[in-house]
């Protein structure tokens, strides 16, 4: 890298990172000024660039003065100085128009709205008072609305509408904070709303109250609305509304699933839910996120359908003066669930809204500003007192992640992710782009908003991959696309294993280089396929980005009706209590239980005859299907599970329970069995086998036990079985460094459980935190791993 000393006159200075749309080239000129320093800033692909008349301490002192007054929103990576080849006269220091040139710039997140625009917003006097689309350079929308880079109005969905002078003077005043706000705007000139009903005639309004005051009052009334919002259309309703939520409920069938909350501030989060310092931070994040937060036991009331059976409840704060301004007319939070049928991605056009929401909603608040990327709400909760990312999409995607040391030279790469929770990243130019949240492959139409979206980072980014890595598992519909892709882009394809990718990402989260010494990995989640086609879950990998060794394992299980078992729990159940000595064994031991009279009612012969012919009964390794059997056994989730990791947060929640009302002497680990080879110096892996654990759970269930101290005692047995185990392959491989990742681990008792527990060994725990553990991060370990193949083979040819 240039010194950015550089000796000379006249300087050229690159600034890299996310520095576009948010106020930056302002930033510039203000410092320029402040030094009395001549030349020019502009935006091209790259990022800022500065030419700066300045001597050898004026540079320096411009350096410094710049990174220090970084604006909210920006991020800089990298400046880069060096002397300009020939001397150019400047008359004073200009912000110049933007270049276009190859992109090697980040697009930057949605942001909150900033304080100083909802104080205008609150002005009666200010133009802007009551204004739903008020925004600056330090707030509002960004990636939900632009369609290329360089970030310029012209390139976003506020092309059509022109600015009035007022809008234009602040646009072209570096001195002003809305210099340059792409989506600048005010009630003359531009976004509108619109309230109307499901059968498309106009809501009408009187003097007393405007669009969002009657938005508000039907919804004092039980009704539902569909609000457009930045990213998408939200179905709104009274949280405290038993009979609203529960309608709600039954339109959009949506049974159980845990439904996502707005408040009007802290105050009134605080009113339902523990708000501790890291929380409430988390909360007026520029994300603004929803947070997961435990519910207070004397909590005011909500309705009880918002989040049955859990003890924390998902919050967010408004994020943009359309929701200010809405729950400022409210005294009770609003559930603000995705505006979408059950399985489909989240709606973001008007016409669409009505044709597929109509009849769900009662009204729909509408915007005629075009959404360009969807975006849903991003998820976060605690996990060791920091904040953990269990969805990444609005006001985190999409943020570039800085390669680690050693991928310098790695081709360009796409990465397809998985089939649920998905994601695709972008590797390129230094640095790693995972997209926002996608969702899952399986409905035609998220599998169609996929392809959009793959196409526009490409196209926004002018990509062109040389490599696609995409996931083993031959089933997926990734997969396929990724393989289509390759084929007509000409590309290679990396195939990876799904846990070594879970691995791979948390890796490069912690910045590890290329050439660091093995991580030993922890890697539990519902299932990934082997590079063989076997079903793993529960996976102790000892991997660097370049390889991995199984080093043991969950002992797999039949999973009888083959993907039925990832829906139905109780056929886990019967799976697992047949691996204890023959079904008609147990069944005899434990006949005076209800789950063995309950299962007895099931067509247990054919599950029987299934597993014993291996038809359609594929072994598994999973950490996923031993919860949802240990669910079914409580009967907490027994016959079907309603949403994905239904029966696992049950369990959870019921084991919590236990925590906070027995003691740790009362909460005993049951006992253990480790699986190892007669042969001493064996290769196979070793293999964790949970007869015992089921043994202790059948004999609670016989002397009466509380099933929630079952559950919590199953949490205990887990942690201890874990830590133990990969306390023990660390020490023995000398390895420093755990990796706990993959869905099931997101699971807070256990993580923090386990962390705890190897932390006591003197050993580094890392935890995804900035990435989802879950598949939302998988294509980011799949773009690493490509890339250490990409060059220890550029090494070898």
């Amino acid at each position: 890298m240039p010194d950015p000393l550089s000796h000379g006159s006249c300087h050229s200075i690159r600034v890299r990172g996310l520095v576009q749309g948010v106020g930056f080239r302002p930033t510039v000129w203000q410092v320029a000024k402040a030094l009395k320093l001549k030349g020019d800033v502009r935006n091209d692909g790259e990022g800022v660039l500065i030419r700066l008349a300045a001597d050898q301490n004026e540079l320096a002192a411009f350096v410094q003065n710049l990174r220090n007054a970084c604006p909210p929103l920006a991020r800089i990576d990298t400046i880069e100085c060096q002397p300009l080849d020939e001397l150019v006269s400047f008359d004073d220091f200009s912000i110049a128009a933007s270049a276009e040139t190859d992109i090697a710039t980040g697009i930057v997140p949605d942001a909150a709205t900033c304080p100083d625009c909802l104080a205008d917003i609150e002005d009666p006097p200010n133009r802007r008072y009551r204004y739903p689309f008020t925004n600056c350079t330090h707030c509002g929308p960004r990636l939900s609305i632009i369609k290329q880079l360089p970030y310029d109005r012209a390139y976003t969905s506020m092309a059509e509408f022109e600015m009035c002078a007022y809008c234009q003077a602040e646009y072209d005043d570096p001195a002003d904070r809305r210099f340059h706000a792409q989506p600048n705007a005010c009630p003359d000139c531009g976004p509108q709303l619109s309230l109307i009903w499901a059968d498309g005639t106009p809501i009408m309004l009187d003097d007393e109250q405007d669009a969002i005051q009657r938005c508000a009052s039907l919804l004092k009334q039980g009704r539902i609305v569909a609000i457009k919002g930045i990213g998408g259309f939200h179905l709104a309703v009274d949280a405290s509304n038993e009979d609203a939520v529960a309608e709600l409920r039954a339109r959009k069938l949506r049974y159980g699933k845990p439904l996502a909350l707005m408040a009007r501030d802290l105050d009134m989060v605080r009113s339902f839910c523990k708000v501790g310092e890291i929380a409430e931070n988390l909360l007026l994040d520029r994300a603004a996120p929803i947070v997961l937060l435990e519910q207070k036991e004397n909590a005011a009331e909500l309705a009880s359908a918002i989040a049955p059976g859990q003890r924390r409840l998902g919050f967010m704060l408004p994020y943009s003066p359309l929701h200010s301004l809405l729950m400022q007319e409210l005294d009770h939070p609003l559930v603000m669930t995705s505006g979408n049928l059950s399985s489909e991605p989240q709606v973001i056009d008007n016409e669409e809204a009505l044709q597929r929401l109509s009849s769900i909603a009662d009204a729909f608040l509408m915007h005629d500003r075009a959404i360009i990327n969807r975006l849903d709400d991003s998820v976060l909760h605690l996990v060791d007192d920091r904040a953990a990312v269990l969805r990444r999409a609005r006001g985190f995607a999409p943020e570039p992640l800085p390669l680690p040391a050693g991928f310098e030279t790695a081709p360009d790469i796409l990465a397809i992710g998985g089939e649920v929770k998905n994601t695709f990243c972008l590797l390129e130019h230094g640095q790693l782009t995972l997209s926002h949240h996608i969702g899952d492959m399986e409905n035609p139409k998220q599998q169609k908003d996929y392809r959009r979206a793959l196409d526009l980072y490409a196209s926004v980014r002018n990509f062109e991959p040389q490599r696609i890595a995409l996931d083993c598992h031959q089933g997926y519909f990734s997969t396929r696309l990724g393989e289509t892709l390759a084929v007509e882009q000409d590309c290679l394809i990396d195939a990876i294993q799904h846990h070594h990718a879970h691995l791979a990402a948390c890796m490069a989260e912690y910045a590890l280089p290329l050439d660091h010494g093995p991580v030993l990995g922890v890697v539990l989640d519902g299932l990934g396929s082997s590079e063989e086609g076997e079903l793993w879950g529960g996976e102790f990998l000892l991997g660097t980005y370049q390889g991995y060794e199984r080093l043991a394992h969950f002992a797999s299980v039949a999973m009888p009706g083959g993907g039925k078992a990832s829906y139905e729990p109780w056929r886990n159940c019967f799976a697992q209590l047949r691996e204890l000595g023959g079904w008609e064994q147990i069944s005899a031991d434990y006949a005076d239980l209800e789950i063995i009279r309950w299962l007895g009612k099931k067509p247990l012969t054919q599950m029987n005859a299934m597993i014993e012919r291996g038809l359609n009964a594929p072994k598994a390794s999973s950490a996923g299907r031993l919860f949802d059997a240990v669910a079914a056994c409580l009967d907490m989730c027994r016959d079907q599970v309603r949403y994905e990791g239904e029966a696992a947060m049950l369990l959870q929640a019921h084991a919590e329970e236990a925590f906070v009302r027995y003691s740790e002497t009362q909460i005993e680990p049951y006992e253990k069995e480790l699986q190892r080879s007669c042969e001493e110096q064996s290769k196979e892996p070793l293999v964790l086998t949970w007869r015992p654990l089921w043994r202790g759970i059948l004999e609670d269930l016989r002397s009466g036990k509380d099933r929630d101290l079952i559950a919590a005692r199953f949490h205990q047995t887990l942690i201890v079985v874990i830590a133990d185990l990969a306390t023990e392959l660390a020490q023995s491989h000398s390895v420093k460094k755990i990796a706990l990742t993959g869905g099931v681990l997101q699971n807070v008792i256990l993580c923090e459980g386990v962390a705890a527990r190897l932390r006591k060994s003197d050993l580094e725990v890392l935890i995804p935190r900035l990435f989802p553990a879950n598949d939302g991060g998988l294509a980011l370990g799949q773009a690493m791993i490509s890339a250490a193949r990409a060059i220890a083979a550029s090494k070898t040819a």
